[in-house]
């Protein structure tokens, strides 16, 4: 089946909302939401990403998927059939509904790792190293991200959706990612009880330290419920969009790479091999001798604080 790929047409409806946005900002007296050489950092990685992105899923993406989907579902008496003994998925509407759903659970998989082990951070610390909230943001992508990204996915074409299906699905997901950076969407009652939405993806963007490393959902957010991850916004807190330890750069190149120096330089300074190994795959602000904190270990800090004493406002350990 030749499927065409959405996000050929992502692009121009992409620009076109960003420049809607930016207008909408300056015409009703939100001149900050957008911060011209922010944007412009934003773009170049959007660009780049453009650039690399179809040469990668060449490469990578559909060679991965091909290979996997072949291997899987070989050729028996001219019908493809898994290797588990059904027959391979074929192309009825159901099946791209099961492949959205599966696709979703994946990306919600894929995104938590980007967040909890720190090479893959160091990927996608770029997304958020933006202090500002906007479609421009949604643009503003890590290029090693999509080296690694196909692997997570291969099981899908495994038990057998057809790979046509899998990139359509892909390409659904980034539609809905992309315009969840707007905080002009208010919440919206019941929809948030089933999906990820821009209050929801506020959260995601925070660096208050009780909103970090939630809502890593795609288009869904059961599985950021069932997981532990969710939380809603509240509209008492005072949002601050970024991360901690952000480039305080608008050059494409060190916001691409500054994390991994970072990584490197704490690699360096540990000589024991195990501790080495941490500085690479453990959670961000993991450290061996506690100078440092992951995530997990400040929110137990900050919940443990907010319940002795409220009323304090929160010291963060990094």
């Amino acid at each position: 089946m030749d499927l065409t790929n959405p996000l050929i047409y992502g692009v121009p409806c992409f620009i076109a909302l960003i420049l809607l946005e930016l207008t909408y900002s300056h015409t009703h007296g939100d001149e900050d939401l957008y911060v011209w050489k922010d944007l412009m950092a934003s773009g170049a990685m959007g660009i780049g990403s453009a650039i690399l992105g179809p040469l990668i899923k060449l490469t990578v993406l559909i060679v991965v998927f091909n290979f996997t989907y072949e291997l899987f579902n070989p050729l028996v008496d001219g019908v493809r059939t898994n290797i588990m003994g059904y027959e391979s998925f074929g192309y009825a509407w159901y099946v791209f509904v099961l492949c959205q759903l599966a696709d979703d659970f994946t990306y919600y998989w894929f995104h938590r790792a980007n967040h909890e082990i720190r090479v893959l951070w160091a990927a996608h610390i770029v997304h958020h190293s933006s202090d500002h909230f906007n479609l421009g943001t949604a643009i503003r992508n890590g290029w090693f991200t999509l080296l690694y990204k196909p692997f997570f996915y291969m099981w899908m074409p495994a038990v057998g959706f057809p790979v046509e299906v899998v990139i359509f699905a892909l390409a659904i997901e980034s539609f809905w990612q992309f315009q969840l950076h707007s905080k002009y969407v208010p919440k919206m009652g019941w929809v948030e009880k089933i999906f990820n939405t821009h209050t929801m993806h506020q959260v995601h963007h925070s660096q208050n330290v009780e909103y970090l490393d939630k809502n890593h959902g795609g288009f869904l957010n059961i599985f950021d419920k069932i997981f532990g991850t969710w939380k809603e916004l509240d509209d008492d807190v005072d949002v601050k969009f970024g991360v901690i330890h952000a480039p305080q750069s608008y050059n494409p190149i060190v916001i691409l790479t500054h994390e991994f120096k970072d990584i490197w330089a704490d690699v360096k300074k540990v000589d024991k091999f195990s501790h080495k190994l941490m500085y690479i795959f453990g959670p961000p602000g993991w450290s061996h001798d506690g100078s440092t904190m992951t995530v997990k270990q400040q929110q137990r800090l900050f919940n443990k604080q907010k319940s002795e004493n409220p009323e304090m406002a929160f010291s963060r350990p990094n």
